[in-house]
């Protein structure tokens, strides 16, 4: 239907991510976006403001705010269903444009450009940031999981931190050494209580 585009953007609430694992605290696609849009914005605006660089934090957050818009159409496939090898990666790379194409097709002409420039005109910086943010927010799942006593997400909150562990971005490095520790903590040790 023509103009459904935000009525589509909605239905990410719908979408449940980590299907095949036990979750404690179920996680949606709309919620996901929202964590990943604020570290990505949090991550340029650690890049300008601490390591100098000239990185536009409001384009991180919004390309973020959509990253996974697509899973509205194709659903949230398993991470290790969808890179379980090059051919199924590319062949679902190709399934997620298309249904990015829909989504825009859904907007009044007037519009669907500066959309596009959100979903697929994105420069490599930009995409490094949201990449890293999108891996951050996985990470910090697993953090909540395993604090709320789910044993089932410690072998992937190891290989997410090993991952973060291996991306060239101070700015993530640094939002680790000096952000995730209070992700550990109670309501009551994080200061609000008092």
């Amino acid at each position: 239907m023509k103009n459904s585009f935000f009525a589509l953007i909605s239905r990410m609430k719908y979408i449940r991510r980590w299907g095949l694992m036990r979750n404690s605290l179920a996680e949606n696609v709309s919620e996901h976006s929202h964590m990943t849009a604020v570290l990505a914005h949090s991550l340029a605006l650690i890049g300008r403001d601490i390591f100098g660089k000239d990185v536009n934090a409001d384009l991180c957050s919004s390309v973020a705010l959509y990253h996974d818009a697509s899973e509205i159409i194709t659903g949230d496939l398993p991470t290790p269903i969808k890179y379980h090898n090059d051919k199924i990666r590319s062949s679902y790379k190709e399934i997620e444009e298309k249904a990015t194409e829909t989504l825009l097709g859904f907007l009044p002409p007037e519009l669907r450009s500066s959309y596009t420039a959100v979903f697929s005109g994105i420069d490599g910086e930009t995409l490094a940031y949201v990449k890293a943010a999108d891996k951050l927010s996985a990470y910090i799942k697993c953090i909540e999981e395993r604090k709320a006593g789910n044993n089932e997400f410690v072998s992937a909150e190891a290989q997410l931190l090993s991952t973060l562990k291996e991306n060239p971005l101070p700015e993530l490095h640094y939002f680790i050494e000096n952000f995730i520790p209070a992700f550990e903590l109670t309501l009551d040790e994080l200061g609000t209580m008092n």
